[in-house]
């Protein structure tokens, strides 16, 4: 199992393999120790995320999303172009290869599981059952929670 993270002090992107065998992750860039509560990791099963307090995880591919976005861009382009050109078949034949690239892209990209609190991603997981798929309202509740936090220290800071 393996996780990718924001370091919670320098916010340098940290990876580290098997965390399964250890019980502290290490930034490479300014050394900071989190140490991982034992109850995180149970039967080889993530219960929890390692980096922040949260137990909340969800599902997703393992696929940077910017990519995504520029295959449907460039399928979207494609079609434009060729319907431009008056190029019908062309045209249905570019969104139906977009669309194809799409399908096997999900089915061949490996599932990881991702923090709604701090957007930390682990892969290698076994299984996902007790986590499921993208929740707006969780995700909307941790994103105004952090937006809270960062307001009030900024008004300390005043």
């Amino acid at each position: 199992m393996w996780i990718e993270y924001c370091c919670p002090q320098c916010h340098a992107t940290c990876r580290q393999d098997s965390i399964e065998s250890t019980d502290i992750l290490s930034c490479q860039k300014c050394k900071l120790i989190v140490r991982i509560a034992p109850q995180s990791i149970g039967n080889d099963r993530l219960t929890r995320c390692l980096v922040c307090p949260s137990a909340e995880l969800f599902v997703r591919k393992n696929f940077p999303q910017k990519l995504g976005v520029w295959i449907v861009t460039a399928g979207l382009a494609g079609s434009c172009v060729a319907w431009a050109w008056h190029e019908l078949i062309a045209t249905f034949a570019i969104l139906f290869a977009t669309a194809l690239v799409d399908v096997v892209l999900y089915m061949v990209v490996p599932n990881c599981l991702a923090c709604y609190r701090c957007q930390a991603r682990y892969g290698g997981v076994e299984s996902h059952g007790t986590f499921t798929g993208f929740n707006l309202e969780t995700h909307e509740r941790h994103r105004q929670f952090l937006a809270r936090s960062e307001s009030l220290a900024g008004s300390k800071k005043l």
